[in-house]
């Protein structure tokens, strides 16, 4: 079943708030925390939809909770689900996460209305959010080579911290796909890694001369000595000090660290060497489909922002040098 396409009820076991409500006829229907705890199973179990998904949608609906006050939100109607998005604009969230709680509203009132505890679905008239399109924070070539160089031989585990930049870098991997490398998904001698991004699909992705050359030294010289200190082995390919999987947050921190070492914009992140990935790649000529497939995008539209990035750097040389700019 697709969760977010047109409603159609699949063959389910009668859940937890369909026994309730059957032991409880005429009373109250659950809370609001148990319907939202519930659509979040649901969207685990049924749908099966990503992790990191499913995550997202949790925290959007906590947040509905705390809107709602302990009011019951079967009743709502478009207008008062209005408030609640006017609500979410007093919050100073991003046009993105505003546009996403809206969409998580829609799929929540699907969600009633398969249980039948709504027969229509006041989300669904619900504006979507209007977003500006923003271009990504792109580093130049030269920032780029600085970052790269940032790692020094008196830093613990220099191999490791320039092998991980090298890689964002020259695949344009997101943090937790970098993350979640394994030993198997590296083929130095193919020269590509393996990638499990969004939904668990699967790209192949090629590296380059630099990465290949700060990998192999830090797979023979660093990662045996990191991966002797953990009770358990890991199959991942970058580790913490104690032989463990390293994580999203270990490399935000990471990137922030040598960014300021190399003079670089420190609100850089990890996803800041991946728009530059595309973007260098689009500027020396590389098909827009070529690095939709690399970067992992369902929608080429995704994509397409990369174009408007390298138009807005034409533009500024154009105006800065073009005697009638």
């Amino acid at each position: 079943m697709d969760c977010r396409g047109p409603l159609q009820v699949p063959a389910m076991r009668p859940t937890k708030l369909q026994q309730h409500r059957t032991r409880q006829a005429g009373q109250a229907a659950s809370t609001p925390p148990t319907l939202a705890v519930e659509f979040i199973d649901y969207l685990r179990g049924e749908c099966q939809l990503a992790g990191n998904t499913v995550a997202a949608y949790g925290r959007d609906m906590r947040r509905f909770t705390t809107w709602l006050r302990g009011r019951s939100p079967l009743g709502f109607t478009t207008a008062e689900l209005s408030g609640y998005v006017g609500w979410l604009q007093t919050q100073q969230l991003a046009p993105a996460s505003i546009a996403r709680h809206i969409v998580a509203l829609r799929m929540f009132y699907r969600y009633l209305q398969l249980q039948d505890l709504r027969k229509d679905n006041p989300a669904e008239a619900l504006g979507s959010q209007k977003l500006w399109q923003r271009i990504p924070h792109v580093l130049g070539r030269r920032q780029v080579e600085a970052l790269l160089h940032a790692p020094r031989k008196f830093d613990p585990f220099w191999q490791r911290d320039r092998a991980l930049l090298e890689v964002l870098y020259a695949t344009g991997c997101r943090a937790s796909e970098t993350c979640g490398l394994k030993i198997v998904d590296v083929q130095l001698a193919e020269r590509h890694v393996r990638c499990e991004g969004k939904g668990s699909k699967q790209r192949i992705v090629p590296l380059g001369t630099r990465a290949i050359d700060a990998l192999q030294l830090y797979l023979q010289e660093v990662r045996p000595i990191l991966a002797e200190r953990a009770r358990v082995p890991s199959p991942h390919v970058f580790l913490t000090r104690t032989g463990q999987r390293i994580g999203r947050e270990q490399l935000w921190r990471l990137v922030k660290r040598y960014a300021k070492r190399a003079g670089v914009d420190p609100d850089i992140s990890p996803h800041s060497l991946r728009h530059s990935f595309a973007t260098h790649l689009l500027a020396g000529g590389a098909d827009l489909r070529q690095v939709q497939e690399m970067l992992g995008h369902a929608n080429i539209q995704t994509t397409q922002i990369y174009t408007h990035v390298e138009h807005s750097r034409l533009k500024k040389i154009h105006s800065q040098f073009h005697p009638r700019a």
